[in-house]
């Protein structure tokens, strides 16, 4: 890969699925990258492909004006943001100098409250979540919608291209996430559709694999088609992109969401027993790949 940035350092706050697929990809696109994450399994694995990896947000204020979160939840959130806070306040950071582009999916005014400690500090914070799954991510096949200041934004340009395939700015604070909430309705939907699809093949005694190569690319398929038939045919879904116990959390923030402003959602609300029973059937930690696994179930078979 031809390297886009030499030498401009940033630093990667979560290293699960998301967060490790971004920061080797920034790595190979020749940025000098630290990550930083609290399971040393994974530091140990992701050591030798970064630049630097340790344990402690704080270690970065002062060494890069870059920062990347990528975190499973909100207490994560408000943890890293206090202790990025404290060591500005501290080493009396210069305003503005330092920028951080949260990716999580995470709901808007927690982003709102994370937003406003770190502004305390003079750190910028913009709200940038992903548009693609765990396998997308490592081939950079992502979309960034980023959402907020503008100049913070342009801070981070360089940096969004170096993991992912397309950019876009899309408003006000909190507009990212709004945009991720529609598209992650749509792969929620997408994805049962996929296995539903794929099983009615079957059961007509069509080849499981021969409908994934050739429904794929026509008018019936879909990007979770293409990314996640492979998946249901070959019976992998324990190589988690997205765990089904983590797309919980994002199908209820949609819900609420939905629920908040009244719209009716016949099809997402369909889709939500299929994930429920994927984790009483032990597919927790598995791919939502396994709502296949599901159907096939319902559907008797073994």
């Amino acid at each position: 890969m031809k390297k886009q940035v030499s030498g401009m350092s940033v630093g990667v706050i979560g290293l699960g699925i998301m967060g490790s697929a971004m920061a080797t990809n920034l790595q190979a696109s020749g940025f000098e990258v630290t990550g930083i994450e609290v399971n040393p399994a994974t530091r140990k694995k992701l050591t030798p492909k970064l630049s630097k990896v340790g344990t402690t947000p704080g270690m970065l204020v002062g060494k890069t004006n870059h920062i990347i979160c990528s975190l499973p939840s909100v207490a994560a959130l408000m943890a890293v943001c206090e202790e990025l806070a404290s060591h500005a306040v501290k080493q009396g950071l210069p305003k503005g100098s330092l920028v951080v582009a949260e990716t999580s999916t995470l709901p808007i005014e927690d982003k709102l409250a994370a937003r406003k400690v770190l502004a305390k500090a003079g750190i910028k914070m913009i709200d940038t979540p992903l548009s693609g799954t765990g396998a997308q991510a490592k081939t950079r096949d992502l979309t960034v919608y980023a959402s907020g200041e503008a100049g913070p934004i342009r801070h981070m340009t360089e940096v969004f291209k170096g993991f992912s395939r397309s950019q876009f700015t899309v408003g006000e604070f909190g507009n990212g996430m709004k945009m991720k909430l529609v598209a992650n309705l749509l792969v929620a939907i997408h994805n049962v559709a996929t296995a539903e699809a794929i099983l009615f093949g079957k059961q007509m005694g069509l080849d499981p694999k021969m409908i994934v190569d050739v429904v794929a690319d026509g008018a019936g398929g879909s990007r979770m088609f293409q990314v996640r038939g492979p998946m249901m045919v070959t019976r992998t879904w324990d190589e988690a992109t997205m765990k089904v116990n983590v797309w919980q959390k994002d199908m209820a923030i949609i819900y609420e969401a939905l629920r908040a402003l009244s719209v009716p959602a016949p099809l997402f609300t369909a889709c939500i027993p299929v994930y429920l029973a994927a984790m009483a059937q032990g597919h927790a930690m598995d791919d939502t790949a396994a709502v296949y696994a599901v159907l096939e179930k319902f559907a008797g078979e073994s």
